[in-house]
């Protein structure tokens, strides 16, 4: 049975698509900027239409990413760093969980509203049933972790220490400037859309600087061919 193609009934182009998904989605843009940073193309796109490739086409774009990495991840079971990081929704204090690899590669984020030993085995399981057991996994001091670890009967594995969950703290970095970027978020369920999407696509693109750079290089060549049809016109 052959997959249908999630483009098909788009009159723009699907490179187009991309390129608008994966500029706001990677760089701290609104709307608004990535409109007008395709006006400049020659492409002329309402940020409407951004918001609707972002919903319609992030979580898969994303999906693509997750599962041509997963394959190739052995490394990832090395050592983990877990985290949690505090983010307002409507005001009201929430927790994002975060497994970082001795790369700096995120695996899993995890939004719940406590921070509890139920929320922390919740985070580990989800975790380790996508990505294998990992032979080290170095938290902070917050308790929780070690009971849930406990329950899981792997409590041998964790290493706390100063300094040494910095590879975690320095990985918050880049969503919370995208979070200042999107003036926070309104719902639980957007969060955990946005960052799962956004976890995924900045290791894909920022693994590698000159992958990063061939892609947008490609990218702009492939957009500059199918509109310079138009801006002939």
């Amino acid at each position: 049975m052959t997959k249908s193609d999630p483009f098909r009934y788009f009159k723009t182009r699907r490179e187009i698509i991309r390129l608008a998904v994966m500029l706001y989605v990677r760089f701290p843009l609104s709307l608004r900027n990535v409109e007008d940073l395709l006006h400049e193309r020659g492409i002329d796109v309402s940020h409407e239409s951004v918001r609707y490739w972002w919903h319609r086409f992030g979580p898969l774009f994303a999906a693509e990413i997750r599962k041509r990495r997963i394959a190739s991840m052995k490394s990832s079971r090395w050592r983990w760093h877990l985290d949690e990081m505090f983010v307002k929704i409507n005001g009201e204090q929430h927790y994002l969980w975060r497994a970082v690899d001795h790369e700096g590669e995120v695996l899993e984020s995890f939004v719940t509203k406590t921070r509890d030993k139920k929320a922390a085995l919740k985070f580990l399981k989800k975790a380790m049933r996508k990505y294998g057991n990992p032979e080290v996994i170095v938290t902070d001091g917050l308790a929780s972790y070690g009971a849930a670890l406990k329950e899981i009967g792997a409590e041998h594995r964790q290493e706390t220490g100063r300094w040494m969950n910095n590879r975690a703290e320095n990985s918050h970095l880049p969503f919370r400037r995208r979070e200042r970027a999107m003036l926070r978020f309104r719902r639980m369920r957007s969060l955990q859309k946005f960052a799962s999407v956004h976890a995924s696509v900045y290791n894909y693109l920022c693994g590698c600087r000159p992958l990063c750079k061939k892609f947008f290089d490609w990218m702009g060549d492939r957009v500059r061919t199918c509109v310079r049809p138009f801006v002939a016109a």
